[in-house]
């Protein structure tokens, strides 16, 4: 996973974070390649957002979509 530098971050289009309303702020999320995808995942996991992380994630990558326990 590239590292994203401020600027980088500001760049990104709003499509490029799981809640664009809060771009680029902090708790955003940016999910610009599967790296930051599975990052994202890892983050989330546990916390309030971890679903709408995985909705995210999973429409855009096709990763996180099932979850077996």
């Amino acid at each position: 996973m590239a590292r994203l530098s401020a600027a980088a971050r500001k760049g990104l289009p709003s499509s490029a974070y799981v809640f664009p309303a809060k771009a680029p702020g902090s708790g955003s999320y940016p999910i610009p390649d599967r790296g930051h995808a599975v990052a994202a995942l890892r983050f989330a996991a546990g916390k309030p957002e971890e679903g709408a992380v995985r909705a995210a994630v999973c429409r855009k990558f096709g990763i996180g979509c099932s979850r077996s326990k």
